[in-house]
């Protein structure tokens, strides 16, 4: 149930942690997405919370809801405005060779008939900046933990792939995909004029352990 899932809750927002496999909108494909079951996530209200931001179908974590029209609009304006405090965890498929760093690297869609779409780093694309941090290192893989100044699609992914060399793990259009994509969206923090702050924290996922890591 979505309703065990809720990490923050007030009259305006809720942030659940949202499992990985299930996508924000309702795919081509007709199988169930989030879009499906706001229902479970009323809490008491008539209206259905709507989601702010998005999510890739394989990442879980934080993801924000607005509970009427005015606060959508706002958090959304936050997001677009860069104030919005995003941290993920990820594990690459490989060690970068430094502890810290941050990749400014633009991003743009490509195409082809073969492979479908996809994101490349261009310099003529949207900018995009991740800091990023090393937290683990484990059998010749690394828990890297990434602060994204931007929003992009993919952005994490390519900045990974492209950016650092290093695919994250499962990750089947940028790395060698595999039964996971190890990509979680940890913590959010949006701040709200005249009120306290959304904070959201989504413990480390099983899928994580049982890689090695996270357990201490």
């Amino acid at each position: 149930m979505l309703q065990d899932r809720v990490l923050f809750i007030d009259g305006e927002a809720i942030v659940i942690d949202k499992p990985a496999g299930l996508p924000v909108d309702r795919p081509r494909d007709r199988s169930e997405s989030l879009e499906d079951r706001l229902g479970e996530l009323t809490f008491g209200f008539q209206r259905l919370p709507l989601p702010v931001h998005r999510l890739d179908r394989d990442t879980s974590g934080c993801l924000l809801l607005a509970r009427n029209p005015k606060a959508h609009k706002r958090f959304g304006q936050a997001f677009e405005a860069g104030s919005v405090t995003k941290r993920y965890v990820a594990i690459l498929d490989g060690e970068p060779a430094e502890d810290v760093g941050e990749i400014d690297l633009p991003l743009i869609k490509i195409s082809s008939e073969e492979e479908g779409w996809r994101m490349t780093g261009a310099p003529n694309g949207k900018p995009a900046l991740t800091r990023w941090r090393v937290l683990e290192r484990v059998k010749g893989r690394a828990l890297v933990a990434f602060f994204p100044e931007t929003g992009r699609t993919h952005q994490l992914r390519v900045h990974a792939a492209e950016g650092l060399g290093i695919p994250i793990v499962g990750d089947p259009v940028y790395g060698k995909g595999g039964p996971a994509v190890m990509l979680h969206a940890a913590g959010l923090i949006v701040p709200r004029e005249g009120k306290p702050d959304i904070t959201a924290e989504a413990p480390i996922p099983v899928r994580f352990h049982n890689a090695g890591f996270g357990r201490g």
